[in-house]
């Protein structure tokens, strides 16, 4: 029986690589599905090493549509995300972006799409939150998906447990002056903040893959767990053998340490995570629904910043 073609937009970012390494890897999955992954450079050494697995690689761009027919001819399953942009301009590159894709998939009649969705933090909020605009236009591209005669699965991940490795990236913990760090943001000590290891995207685009009749309409809350910023602080604390703790900052304190030209944006995404919920209300058992059909074992935060040899000095 012939292979159907699964295409990877950004196969060679986190999330795209994910889940091409993932298929190439799995026993069965390779049996099932042929890998094309779509780059903007196939001289990329990411691309390569996906060509040396054995992914077939093109060279194409969501900016360019006329690149789109060649890289989905003959594709049966299309993973595909929008990339955040940016400046005010975001959301209609992205929209024109998706929309350049799901016409051409259209047109190739394309069987099944997985798209990297996200929270629609306006709906959680009833409105309060506008500002969110890097969610709700994924969140706004899922529901256009959702509208199209073909099956489709969406995969939406929770914060990146890699955001602690970035100096800019909250929640990287800041010296204080007494030898101790200190996680600070908007969030109660007791609030859930989910978290995901994006190199674990393989495990859920693959679970879709494995039995994506179970899947269609289905959308993953994609996190290994939700922790407590008291239980992060721990974990840091004993990853590192430094003294990690959490502080609550004003929001007129926060607001000041963000880069204006998207202070609104970033600040409301910690809103909803304090007041509503990365998912919102049902965040907890979406969480734990989406936990237990990845395929294989997720990385904790324990894991991850082990796994990183993560440092505070």
């Amino acid at each position: 029986m012939p292979r159907k073609l699964l295409t990877i937009f950004g196969a060679t970012g986190n999330q795209g690589g994910s889940v091409a390494n993932y298929v190439l890897a799995d026993k069965e999955l390779s049996q099932q599905y042929s890998v094309r992954g779509i780059t903007r450079s196939a001289s990329n050494p990411k691309a390569q090493a996906l060509k040396s697995k054995g992914a077939s690689i093109i060279e194409a761009d969501l900016d360019k549509p006329s690149t789109l027919m060649d890289a989905l001819n003959g594709t049966h399953t299309l993973f595909f995300l929008t990339n955040t942009q940016p400046g005010a301009q975001s959301r209609e590159i992205e929209v024109r972006q998706a929309k350049s894709l799901l016409d051409e998939a259209l047109k190739q009649d394309i069987k099944y799409i997985i798209f990297s969705s996200l929270p629609n933090a306006s709906k959680i909020s009833n409105g309060k939150l506008q500002h969110v605009h890097h969610f709700d236009i994924k969140a706004e591209i899922e529901q256009q998906i959702r509208s199209l005669p073909i099956k489709s699965s969406f995969f939406a991940p929770a914060a990146f447990m890699q955001n602690f490795l970035s100096v800019h990236m909250a929640p990287q913990p800041s010296p204080a002056n007494d030898g101790s760090y200190i996680l600070g943001n908007l969030c109660d000590v007791s609030t859930k903040y989910p978290l995901i290891d994006i190199t674990d995207t393989g495990k859920w685009v693959g679970a879709v893959l494995a039995d994506p009749e179970k899947y269609a309409g289905k959308r993953f809350a994609a996190a290994e767990r939700c922790y407590t910023w008291e239980e992060m602080a721990r974990i840091l604390s004993s990853v590192t053998g430094k003294t990690v703790v959490h502080r609550k900052v004003p929001d007129d304190v926060f607001k000041g340490f963000m880069p204006e030209v998207m202070r609104d944006q970033l600040f409301e995404m910690w809103a909803l995570c304090r007041d509503y919920g990365y998912y919102g209300a049902s965040m907890q058992d979406e969480v734990e629904w989406a936990a237990r059909q990845a395929r294989g074992k997720l990385t904790s935060l324990e894991e991850f910043l082990k796994k990183v040899e993560f440092k505070l000095e």
